[in-house]
């Protein structure tokens, strides 16, 4: 491909915008909704497990409109499924009845991830897709901005956060977004008349690599990084919000704002370190924040809160990306995109479904009268990044070589913000 039109370029852009705020613009202060719902234990832990569930779900889907529907099409419907689901459910006040619509909303929105990516590599330059992925980072950050602007322009300087407002939010963004893919180039399906197999789209296949030793405690090692990793991005509201946060969105979202810079030093740390020491300062970093949490908690000093926030960049592109690119550089050629996508599930989808329960379970032990003692929260996530830490640079090896080429080995399908 030879290049592209500018308003097709801009048309691209602007998709992978919207794809990423729909969902940043509710869900980063989720926790503090359900909080202030009086929503807990196990609900809450579904509700808060619906992201990775729709991960689950997610190949099977994208493997259906890979074979029959073109991509555009499937998008738009997805997308105004999703404005319904939103809608629907940000007028619910029973656990169970938003549990189901936020579950049905996921089934259709997590497919989107890949199809966003396969939509625009279909119609970019295969060096003009970093360029165009951007935007979705950008559009998680203006989740931030928005929530912003909608507190002190609509609702009289009142935080939206915690609130039913930021699924509404969800809602018209994605109704925005099914309208703009009515007008995004025809797709045709890729993979039309190809045998379908839930193994392949499950990336399961690649479970041969688990018969390398590195490679397995390297999957090992991944999914339990996410326990963790989720109590920062699917219980951070509760804490900020106990806390006495306002704008908690915006806040959060500042550790996005960080990530766009920092992941420009992934591919140098790669190719200076090699991928297990990419990864291990992501683990580093990652030990930084719970530490950092419990000294905010145990000194009364805000500002090591906003360290905890600032350093996510380093957690998600040091670790995740490094991550892919050790997976990519791993596997052969043949199941390449099996194996990324078996990282994806491992992590987005089995590690954070485990990690939301197990989070919410600690939760619920250190607390007393309706108020949490965070400080031991903190700690176990702390000292399970430390314990990782040290097994991944005692026991993993860099066992790959040219590991410089990050930019364009990362997988299309993965969240930028996970």
């Amino acid at each position: 491909m030879e290049g592209m039109p500018l308003n097709t370029r801009i048309r691209l852009s602007a998709m992978m915008f919207l794809q990423y705020m729909m969902f940043a613009v509710f869900w980063v202060q989720m926790a503090g909704y359900l909080t202030n719902m009086g929503i807990e234990g196990s609900y809450k832990a579904w509700i808060l497990s619906v992201m990775p569930l729709g991960c689950l779900i997610a190949p099977v889907f994208c493997m259906i409109a890979d074979r029959h529907f073109a991509s555009q099409k499937v998008l738009t419907a997805l997308n105004l499924a999703c404005a319904v689901l939103f809608f629907l459910a940000a007028r619910q006040t029973s656990a169970p009845a938003l549990f189901a619509l936020l579950l049905l909303a996921m089934f259709c929105y997590m497919p989107t991830w890949s199809l966003t990516n396969a939509i625009a590599m279909a119609n970019a330059p295969s060096d003009k897709f970093p360029q165009i992925r951007v935007f979705g980072s950008i559009g998680w950050v203006a989740s931030a901005v928005f929530s912003l602007i909608a507190a002190t322009s609509l609702f009289g300087n009142r935080s939206i956060d915690g609130t039913a407002i930021p699924l509404y939010c969800g809602a018209g963004t994605a109704l925005v977004a099914a309208l703009l893919a009515l007008t995004l180039p025809n797709t045709p399906p890729p993979a039309k008349g190809k045998e379908a197999s839930v193994v392949d789209a499950l990336g399961l296949r690649a479970l041969s690599l688990m018969k390398d030793r590195n490679f397995a405690l390297f999957i090992v090692i991944s999914m339990l990084v996410m326990i963790p990793f989720t109590l920062y991005f699917s219980l951070g509201s509760q804490f900020f919000l106990s806390q006495g946060f306002e704008k908690v969105t915006a806040i959060m979202n500042l550790g996005q704002f960080v990530e766009i810079f920092l992941m420009l030093l992934v591919p140098l740390a790669l190719a200076r370190f090699g991928p297990k020491w990419t990864m291990a300062l992501g683990l580093l970093a990652l030990a930084i924040r719970y530490f950092a949490l419990w000294g905010g908690m145990a000194t009364e000093q805000t500002m090591m809160y906003y360290v905890a926030i600032l350093i996510h960049g380093v957690i998600f592109g040091f670790f995740i990306v490094g991550g892919q690119v050790y997976v990519d550089k791993k596997a052969p050629p043949e199941i390449r995109a099996q194996a990324q996508g078996l990282i994806v599930l491992i992590c987005f989808g089995v590690g954070m479904l485990l990690g939301t329960f197990f989070n919410v379970e600690i939760i619920e032990r250190c607390t007393t009268d309706g108020v949490c003692n965070w400080k031991p929260v903190f700690m176990v996530s702390a000292v399970m990044s430390v314990v990782l830490l040290a097994v991944l640079a005692a026991l993993f090896k860099n066992d790959v070589v040219e590991t410089a080429q990050v930019a364009g080995d990362a997988p299309a399908e993965t969240p930028t913000d996970a």
